[in-house]
C-alpha cells in the first residue's frame, strides 16, 4: 500500500486532470478511488450494494462540477466526506421507506488460496460489522486508509480526541471479538 500522502497526491493529480481535461479524465479517478470509497461506505450502509450506490452518486456529482473538487483543499478527504454523506443519507432514505438493510455482502469475496486466510479475513469483518458505525469508520480510516487522527476527525465532524476515543474502544472491542472467535474454532 502506498503511503497515504503519495495517494492523496495521486487523488489530487487524479482531480486537477479531471478539472482540465472534463468528464473524460473521470476513469482515472475511478480507477484510483473506487474499492477505497466502496469499503468505506460499506462500515457506514453494512451493504455492498448500498456502498457501490453511494460511490457511484458521489462519482456522478464529480462529473458533473468537477471543479468543485479540484478546489478543495484536499481532494481526498473531500471526496470522503461527499461518500459519508451520501452513504448516510442512503441510511435515512432506507429507514423512511421501513426496509431492512442486508448484512450480506460486507466484502467481495476473492478467491483466497488459503482457507486461513479467509476465514481470518471473514472474523475481521464480522467484528467490524458488530462495531457501532461511529466506530468502525473510525478504524476502517485509521487501518486500511492510514490516516490520522487529525484528518479522520475533519472527514467525520469530530474533534481529534473523539475520534481516537472511539479508536481505542473499537479496537478493544475488536480484540475481545476475535479472541473468542479464535477460541471457539479451536473448539469446533
Amino acid at each position: 500500500m502506498a503511503p497515504p500522502d503519495d495517494f492523496s497526491q495521486r487523488v489530487r493529480d487524479c482531480t486537477d486532470r479531471l478539472a482540465a481535461a472534463g468528464v473524460a479524465a473521470l476513469g482515472a479517478l475511478f480507477d484510483l478511488t473506487s474499492h477505497r470509497l466502496v469499503r468505506f461506505s460499506i462500515t457506514l450502509t453494512r451493504n455492498q450494494h448500498d456502498a457501490e450506490d453511494a460511490v457511484q452518486a458521489c462519482l456522478v456529482k464529480v462529473a458533473s462540477r468537477p471543479l468543485l473538487l479540484a478546489a478543495a483543499e484536499s481532494p481526498w478527504a473531500y471526496l470522503l466526506q461527499m461518500v459519508r454523506n451520501e452513504s448516510l443519507a442512503i441510511i435515512r432514505r432506507k429507514r423512511r421507506a421501513g426496509v431492512v438493510t442486508s448484512l450480506t455482502d460486507l466484502v467481495t469475496r476473492r478467491r483466497i488460496d488459503e482457507l486461513e486466510q479467509e476465514e481470518t479475513h471473514r472474523a475481521v469483518w464480522l467484528a467490524i460489522r458488530s462495531l457501532p458505525q461511529e466506530q468502525a469508520e473510525v478504524v476502517v480510516l485509521k487501518i486500511w486508509e492510514a490516516m490520522t487522527f487529525a484528518q479522520i476527525a475533519q472527514i467525520l465532524e469530530a474533534s481529534p480526541n473523539t475520534v481516537a476515543s472511539r479508536y481505542q474502544y473499537a479496537m478493544s472491542k475488536l480484540a475481545a471479538k476475535l479472541t473468542k472467535a479464535r477460541q471457539e474454532a479451536r473448539h469446533a
